[in-house]
């Protein structure tokens, strides 16, 4: 058997056992195949095996890979959970136990701003949110990484604004998606000022403004610029002023990217 064949049978058995995916790690120290070659093997290996969720191997799968790629080991101790204004909640994905909580405390809806993907940890958002009565909404579109187009941000507001209430929304870790939606909430549907919305961003919910991600900061920055202006609503600028592909094109020519 070659090393690239030994590899991939120890992904396999990475479904069974946390102990072969870290030894994936001391194996590849002894052979020249690329980490990350393998890893996007069992990664793809896991996918497709979660396409049915009615069967034990599927299920199995589906939770390799929430667990392994999906930052579901971190999530297993860190909920970055917090209260936004009364009835509503920002964290990251939820999974299946933390919605069961969820629904203990009278949460009636869930808003996924990573979009209806059709990947494990959609699919078991959804199953679970069906068996507790919790309604599951999903904002496609949302990047951590970008300005969002306008319709987006419109769409996350106009959604979270008419859900029902007690709700909870957000992202894979809640740290940036999640942060933006937060903030936009509170400037358009509470009327809090830029300095309140900003307190949304930050290191306690592992959003860093250095990064990429820092686009999202920006885009208050830019608000608070037109407000200082003409004193212009939050809702009336989204509406009227805001372009996200201006925004991120003066946000990478300011930090040279």
């Amino acid at each position: 058997m070659s090393c690239s064949q030994r590899l991939l049978r120890l992904a396999t058995l990475a479904e069974c056992t946390p102990l072969a995916y870290v030894s994936i790690q001391l194996f590849q120290s002894l052979v020249r195949i690329p980490l990350r070659t393998l890893l996007y093997r069992h990664r793809e290996q896991l996918r497709q095996g979660a396409r049915d969720l009615t069967t034990d191997a599927g299920r199995r799968s589906a939770w390799w890979y929430i667990f392994i790629y999906d930052h579901g080991m971190l999530r297993l101790f860190w909920n970055n959970m917090s209260h936004v204004v009364p009835g509503v909640y920002r964290s990251n994905q939820p999974s299946p136990k933390r919605i069961q909580k969820y629904a203990a405390m009278g949460i009636k809806t869930i808003v996924n701003l990573r979009g209806p993907s059709g990947m494990p940890p959609f699919e078991f958002e959804k199953e679970t949110c069906d068996a507790y009565g919790i309604t599951l909404l999903s904002v496609p579109g949302l990047s951590a990484r970008a300005a969002p187009p306008r319709h987006v941000l419109q769409d996350v507001l106009q959604t979270i604004s008419t859900a029902q209430h007690p709700l909870m929304f957000h992202c894979k870790s809640g740290a940036d998606r999640t942060s933006l939606a937060a903030a936009l909430y509170l400037l358009s549907v509470t009327g809090a000022s830029v300095s309140t919305a900003r307190k949304q961003f930050g290191l306690r919910y592992i959003h860093f403004k250095w990064t990429e991600a820092g686009v999202l900061d920006y885009i208050l920055d830019q608000y608070e610029i037109a407000q200082t202006e003409s004193g212009i609503s939050f809702q009336e600028w989204l509406d009227t002023v805001y372009d996200g592909a201006q925004i991120q094109s003066e946000f990478n020519s300011k930090t040279g990217r």
